[in-house]
């Protein structure tokens, strides 16, 4: 079996999923317990207790979520769908608010609001390759002393392009969400492990500073510990928060089973216009608390760092043994209940 580095896997003659990978431990550890990783990290000036950002999507991310995200030492994005952003506007006291979420015709005296606020401004957009998103970063970044992230982007040719006009951060992956139907509706994309992989090389290649946040396809805590040793310097997560109590919505209870509602920013629910659908709408099963995931993701990452004989996420991020699966091999990892 050949054992693979990052930049042999950049490139592999196929597009990569993070179902198509697994980590390979090739050290004796130095890890006696998973407690002994530390999952904490920095991103834009702010320190992470585990390197999770929740999707500013409208049944992930309102006021309650962002709170209970930054007491557990995560950083949550605000949806713009609702009227969460008029709350933080008019609101003294936003400790628990760190980002939020803009569209390209937001006003600039709505950015000024949020600036003085000190809060991290995300340009939510499906396409960060568009002269109109490079445009409206650069604007804010003159104007404004700020962190910007922007998205999405699949391939890293233009990271360049983005970090010129003024990006602190992207977010790489279009297609891979689990309510998402761009790549369907559009033929667009490609997997998450090479887009990391093909953003993280271009970054290297050309010194740049920008950070990479993976948005898209992550199902579990392994996913999130392929994603951070792939290259990136945070994940981005929409389905795993899905269904927990603090997510903006009511509980539904049917046929005995509690649910709560889940749907993509493009989708019919959100747009409630007719025009072209880039999302879809679905139930998920109710979770309980953000707590219980996050507690869980760390649990399983630092379980995954010990495993690698990495004590912290730096040295995650320098993990050069992979191994590509055949999909027998992937199947076999399945538990059999």
């Amino acid at each position: 079996m050949k054992v693979y580095s990052k930049n042999e896997l950049n490139e592999f003659h196929q597009s990569l999923t993070y179902d198509d990978i697994s980590l390979i431990p090739t050290e004796v550890s130095r890890i006696k317990s998973r407690t002994e990783a530390s999952t904490n990290t920095t991103f834009l000036d702010l320190k992470l207790k585990v390197p999770v950002l929740s999707s500013p999507m409208d049944t992930v991310t309102g006021l309650e979520m962002t709170e209970a995200l930054t007491k557990l030492g995560c950083l949550g994005i605000l949806n713009r769908f609702d009227s969460s952003l008029d709350t933080v506007l008019n609101k003294k006291n936003h400790k628990y608010v760190k980002a939020v979420s803009i569209g390209l015709n937001t006003g600039f005296n709505v950015v000024e609001k949020l600036v003085e606020k000190k809060l991290i401004i995300c340009i939510d957009t499906a396409n960060a390759n568009n002269k109109e998103v490079l445009k409206k970063c650069e604007s804010i970044k003159k104007k404004f002393d700020t962190k910007i992230i922007i998205g999405n982007i699949a391939h890293g040719d233009t990271l360049q392009d983005l970090e010129n006009a003024g990006s602190d951060a992207v977010r790489v992956g279009i297609g891979s969400g689990s309510v998402c139907t761009t790549s369907i509706q559009t033929g667009i994309g490609i997997g998450q492990v090479s887009s990391i992989l093909n953003v993280f090389f271009n970054r290297e290649q050309k010194k740049l500073k920008i950070k990479i946040i993976a948005d898209g396809g992550i199902k579990s805590s392994g996913d999130v510990a392929k994603a951070i040793a792939l290259g990136a310097d945070v994940v981005m997560l929409g389905r795993m928060l899905s269904g927990t109590k603090e997510t903006p919505g009511e509980i539904i209870k049917y046929k005995g089973q509690l649910w709560k509602k889940y749907r993509g920013s493009a989708s019919f629910g959100v747009k409630m216009r007719n025009e072209f659908i880039e999302g879809e709408e679905t139930m998920v099963a109710y979770k309980g608390t953000v707590e219980n995931v996050i507690n869980a993701i760390s649990d399983g990452l630092r379980s995954s760092m010990s495993y690698m004989n990495c004590f912290n996420i730096n040295e995650l991020k320098k993990v050069e043994t992979f191994a590509v699966l055949s999909n027998s091999s992937y199947l076999e990892r399945l538990p059999k209940i």
